[in-house]
């Protein structure tokens, strides 16, 4: 009966010691993540734990999974209770212990294990938990594996054994000296590095260090109720953070690192913001013409300029737009053997020669300021020579998880109809239509609004894109915003444009 699921089991009672809680709306598009003690309990990372391991025997046909946590106040016992399980489902397990999620990743190439799991909740407010599951190296499970590993959950049908356990200590020294193997920078950059208080202050200052740089570390050290603000390089509150130390401090720029480190957000030396999109696209410029003709994979929520961009177009990088998501991005990376790929979030993924196809905000971090270096100019005067577009912060409104596909498959009905009709939003009317992931409708003069149900937490992502001014991009964020007020199926925002 310990191991059945069971729904609800009250917090702070004798049940949750002795029935086991996870909620189904925990299984996400490409990992799993739940509020601790309302929708997942100890005993369910046990079965969470006995279930991978059964999927890494069956599936992976692996029997040695390595696993690492992020740093959050109850981390480490969740953890610890999903070892428990993989442990009773016969595999080995090779613990990392605490770790960024792409040491984790590094830890399977550098110990040849396919298996792995990564308990964190990203960049998620406390309270959340979760595990980012892998499927391989450079991979980790989508929607297809998503719904095997919740089908072995559900149907308790586990593998059997008796697993070994290691703790593999020293990983952040192989993981560091692999970091700069490309050794120091020709000149060094002074470098506000913010981490928000999270699991990046433990290890990326190190290695920026080892690069030449002069760091300022700004809330690098370990607080786990993350006083000033979560640990989210989309949050603008952490960006303005990161501004003030580097305007303040005369740095070359200001760099953030998302709560489990494969996210990365960046100020230049004017400190302002910089959307990691269009970092993307600079560094996308930079790296192209060294391999012409391989492809560029962006997400549903970058730039438009990626598209018509002359130096990408010379180096013949064909463009590929793709589904936002960290699983989704790295493995069309791989399948297009792509040279990078870039998500407006901040994921950056290098394949081969730069990477290993993963996300890793401390690579990415290595290669931007390779870069400023090798172009010999301040960020700022390499962002000014972009086409200037007028840009929204990603919005996140609150959206049932039972209802937010719903939405958005009835606002894309819509947008099509104002497709057809001919209908002027912001002052143009739509041309283009991208479904891939959401709707992205693309207007007349290249300007563009998106709105996309999120994939790791009940809400809806909105985002837009000006070619013309700062009050078009308000009202195509305005007219998104319209469509799903009159749903009466949305709550607040995380955050809002500033007045006009």
């Amino acid at each position: 009966m310990r191991w059945d699921l069971t729904s609800p089991v009250p917090f702070n009672s004798y049940e949750y010691f002795e029935r086991t809680l996870i909620t189904g709306n925990g299984f996400r598009e490409y990992d799993v993540r739940w509020l601790l003690g309302k929708e997942v309990n100890p005993n369910g990372f046990v079965v969470l734990g006995k279930s991978y391991g059964t999927f890494a025997r069956r599936v992976l046909q692996q029997k040695r999974v390595v696993v690492g946590h992020d740093f959050r106040s109850y981390s480490q016992d969740v953890c610890n209770a999903f070892i428990i399980g993989l442990l009773s489902s016969g595999v080995d397990v090779v613990d990392i212990g605490l770790a960024i999620s792409p040491m984790l990743y590094f830890a399977q190439h550098h110990l040849q294990c396919p298996a792995g799991c990564m308990v964190t909740a990203s960049h998620n407010e406390n309270g959340w938990t979760g595990i980012k599951l892998a499927n391989g190296l450079s991979s980790t499970l989508g929607p297809e594996g998503i719904l095997q590993f919740r089908t072995i959950v559900e149907g308790a049908d586990f593998e059997s054994g008796c697993g070994t356990y290691q703790a593999f200590d020293d990983m952040y020294s192989h993981y560091r000296k692999d970091a700069v193997s490309g050794g120091p920078l020709s000149k060094p950059l002074k470098v506000v590095l913010a981490a928000g208080n999270g699991t990046a202050g433990r290890f990326a200052p190190a290695i920026l260090k080892d690069l030449g740089c002069e760091v300022i570390e700004l809330d690098c050290t370990a607080d786990w109720t993350f006083p000033h603000y979560n640990p989210n390089p989309e949050d603008l509150v952490f960006l303005h953070s990161i501004s003030a130390a580097t305007t303040s401090n005369k740095a070359d720029l200001g760099i953030g690192i998302d709560g489990d480190g494969d996210r990365i957000g960046v100020v230049d030396d004017r400190g302002e913001e910089v959307y990691s999109d269009k970092l993307g696209l600079l560094i996308a410029r930079w790296i192209c013409p060294q391999d012409p003709g391989r492809s560029v994979v962006i997400d549903v929520k970058s730039t438009g300029l990626f598209y018509d961009d002359p130096i990408l177009q010379k180096s013949r990088a064909q463009v590929v737009t793709w589904k936002t998501g960290h699983s989704y991005i790295k493995a069309k990376v791989a399948e297009t053997n792509a040279i990078a790929g870039f998500e407006k979030s901040g994921h950056w993924f290098f394949n081969q020669p730069l990477g290993r196809g993963y996300d890793d905000a401390v690579i990415s971090a290595v290669h931007l300021l390779r870069m400023i270096v090798a172009e010999g100019k301040p960020l700022s005067a390499l962002v000014d020579g972009l086409p200037k577009t007028w840009q929204s912060p990603t919005l996140g409104v609150y959206c049932g998880d039972d209802v937010k596909y719903k939405v958005v498959a009835d606002v894309t009905r819509q947008y099509e109809q104002d497709r057809d009709r001919g209908t002027v939003i912001g002052g143009r009317k739509i041309k283009e239509l991208i479904t891939v992931n959401g709707v992205r409708f693309r207007l007349e003069d290249d300007s563009w609004g998106l709105v996309r149900a999120s994939s790791n937490k009940p809400a809806l992502t909105v985002v837009a894109e000006s070619r013309a001014s700062r009050d078009q991009m308000y009202d195509i964020v305005e007219h998104i915003q319209a469509r799903l007020a009159a749903t009466g199926l949305v709550g607040e925002y995380d955050q809002s444009l500033p007045p006009r």
